[in-house]
């Protein structure tokens, strides 16, 4: 066989504790990904106002706190990731941003009259530097498909072999597109000074209000999205301890609380510490390192392997019942193995690039 029952024992231990800090750590992405998008927000008003070459600078502390402590009056509702109306606004939410970018994008090549940029890409002064910037660009890659982060939503029930193989394949489907294009035409329009993030990087000053609007999507797509996130973990890691703490009358005791002008709500002791001091970590953590790009290759390199590929394959041969040394074992194998090294190539050279950043 292809997996013992050790094996299955370690990836059930192992797989939760990894998504625990892979949410822990995608969280303060997150709120780095808000603070770009509103002061994107406040730059192009003034660049419009004031010109294109204007210094427009604001900071950023008071973006990251308003949005801790939105997450936390929200993070308090619980099971909010299961109001249906949240996923309807976030898809249609990243569906206008990622129209928006595509539209703009197109615009700017036919504006120009040409496509910049080359088959090789951006230009560097050493080949040094270029192999950071390809490992770099690897763990955008990594992260830009967080399968492993709904791993602890999906079931067993004969529903996952369908609900979720459809789902996969269209999502999946959709954002390699917009992926694809926009990241193709941004290049195009742009070449070596493409910015990181077109709708944030002001390659774009106009139409400042479509620019506004786009960012404003993102805005609202982060706030539900931190959620979406968020809930699932809050809900497993306070189901095991009230499993762990049975007899505990203040773990599982609600308290009715009634505001002016609002509805009474429970509140649980657990759930209001937990939920704050996770919240409140994950806003100092954003704060510390408020860098975009290099977080997400960062990311995507200690995540992504044993997450998306390693205990998916394990569990898939225990599941199925694979031989080892079958076709299908050493292809898969072979698939987990070629996909290490690239994993640590991407982790060592976006870690690289988050510490240039950090000294700058």
């Amino acid at each position: 066989m292809a997996s013992s029952p050790k094996d299955a024992a370690v990836a059930a231990y192992v797989t939760p504790t990894l998504h625990f800090l892979e949410v822990s750590m995608f969280d303060p992405h997150i709120r780095c990904m808000y603070r770009h998008e509103y002061e994107a927000i406040q730059k192009s008003n003034c660049y419009h106002n004031e010109g294109h070459n204007a210094e427009c600078y604001f900071g950023d502390a008071q973006y990251m706190l308003a949005f801790g402590v939105v997450q936390l009056i929200l993070s308090q509702i619980n099971n909010f990731h299961n109001i249906q109306w949240l996923s309807v606004v976030a898809a249609f939410m990243s569906f206008a941003y990622s129209v928006v970018g595509l539209g703009l994008g197109i615009a700017k090549v036919i504006g120009n009259g040409y496509i910049k940029g080359s088959i090789r890409g951006i230009s560097t002064s050493t080949t040094g530097e270029k192999v950071w910037l390809v490992s770099q660009a690897l763990g955008d890659i990594a992260f830009a498909y967080p399968y492993s982060l709904i791993l602890i939503e999906i079931q067993s029930p004969p529903s996952e072999k369908y609900t979720m193989k459809t789902a996969s394949i269209i999502s999946i489907s959709a954002t390699t597109f917009f992926y694809l294009c926009c990241g193709a035409l941004g290049y195009a329009a742009f070449g070596d000074k493409t910015p990181g993030n077109l709708l944030t990087g002001f390659g774009f000053y106009e139409p400042y209000w479509l620019i506004d609007f786009a960012n404003m999507c993102i805005v609202l797509h982060l706030v539900g999205g931190y959620q979406v996130y968020s809930q699932p973990l809050f809900a497993n890691v306070e189901k095991w301890v009230s499993v762990k703490f049975p007899d505990s009358g203040i773990i599982h005791k609600d308290f009715k609380l009634k505001l002016p002008l609002l509805p009474a709500f429970k509140l649980n002791v657990l759930r209001l510490c937990f939920r704050t001091i996770f919240v409140a970590s994950t806003t100092i953590i954003a704060m510390l390192f408020p860098y975009f790009n290099q977080v997400l290759g960062v990311l995507g390199g200690i995540y992504f392997w044993p997450l998306s590929i390693y205990f998916p394959v394990q569990m898939y041969f225990k599941q199925r019942n694979v031989e080892a040394w079958s076709l299908k074992w050493v292809m898969l194998q072979s698939f987990s193995l070629v996909c290490l090294p690239l994993t640590l190539f991407a982790l060592v050279g976006s870690i690289e690039g988050l510490i240039t950043a950090r000294l700058k």
